[in-house]
């Protein structure tokens, strides 16, 4: 059994600098070989670590694609993936990472820690432990291994700032991977997606200079998916609408989702065409937008990606 495990940086693999905890090589590869020493990882494991090591708060669609793009090279050579990560953008790669590997027949783990393994009380250790171990056990498809929880990589997302179990996904059937017969490889680039939320008094101007300026919008509403009707929200997002970039609602609520149609107060959003996100999470919704500008340049192609379940990250019925 081997096992590939690629470390992109992030407080897992932390030292405590003058500046701060900060990456440092080495950290990661020392636990490893501790673990193996123990017994605790029935598999022998590869290290392909970035260099230089990141924080997630610097990770950008190009490293969702660097690290899918590893997977797949390797992907012959190794019977399961483990990707740490920082915690802040986990949920975004885990997203990323479900729709870049359609036809995965392995496990893609991702993992990471709240404490650095360097610091006494550590959550690392057992998190990367369980992490090895669920890439060998696991079905296939990309997971959160987290807190001694394996969790939906389409539907997880950070629910605490600082405690250990931070991370929450819904349970679904449906399995993290897009059905395909063999591995394949959607690649993603860096597009202008704004992620903006509804508020009261909401600031329109910001909106519609998304609306001028972005390729895609997930726009975060109110509950089961309502906004002020009001002439400036709806001249923005017409303004969207007329220039054809997909803009996708979601629920700012963590549990739930939306369903647009539900309130009359909803009427904005469906005359301007805007995307029913269902219950897929921000962090999902941003994600997907990012794949349907690389993959397709039609609108209407872009629209039914996003309009489709993909790989359970959303209740289809």
């Amino acid at each position: 059994m081997a096992l590939l495990l690629i470390h992109t940086g992030g407080t897992i693999g932390m030292v405590q600098t003058e500046a701060g905890f900060a990456p440092q090589t080495g950290v990661l590869e020392t636990a490893i070989e501790a673990l193996q020493a123990s017994g605790n990882v029935g598999a022998e494991v590869q290290v392909s670590a970035f260099d230089p090591l990141i924080d997630s708060a610097q990770a950008t669609p190009v490293e969702w694609d660097k690290i899918a793009r590893t997977i797949h090279a390797a992907y012959d050579r190794f019977d399961g993936f483990v990707v740490t990560h920082g915690t802040d953008t986990l949920a975004y790669t885990a997203a990323a990472l479900c729709l870049a590997l359609p036809g995965l027949k392995k496990p893609v783990v991702v993992t990471g820690a709240m404490l650095p393994l360097t610091v006494e009380g550590t959550d690392g250790t057992r998190n990367l432990r369980d992490a090895l171990n669920a890439a060998i056990l696991s079905p296939a498809g990309v997971w959160v291994q987290f807190a001694g929880k394996r969790l939906h990589g389409g539907r997880v997302r950070k629910s605490h700032s600082h405690a250990f179990d931070a991370f929450e996904a819904e349970a679904v059937s449906t399995m993290p991977v897009i059905p395909a017969d063999k591995l394949l490889l959607n690649t993603v680039g860096d597009h202008r997606v704004g992620m903006l939320s509804i508020t009261p008094g909401t600031c329109t101007e910001l909106i519609r200079y998304a609306a001028e300026r972005c390729d895609g919008i997930v726009l975060r509403c109110y509950g089961s998916g309502t906004a002020p009707e009001s002439p400036a929200l709806r001249e923005a997002l017409m303004l969207a609408q007329s220039r054809d970039i997909p803009v996708v609602a979601v629920s700012q609520c963590a549990e739930g989702g939306i369903r647009l149609g539900t309130y009359a107060a909803g009427g904005i959003l469906r005359d301007a065409g805007v995307i029913d996100g269902r219950d897929m999470t921000p962090e999902m919704a941003y994600a997907k937008v990012q794949f349907a500008l690389s993959q397709f340049a039609d609108p209407k192609a872009q629209r039914a990606y996003l309009s489709t379940c993909q790989c359970g990250e959303y209740t289809a019925a």
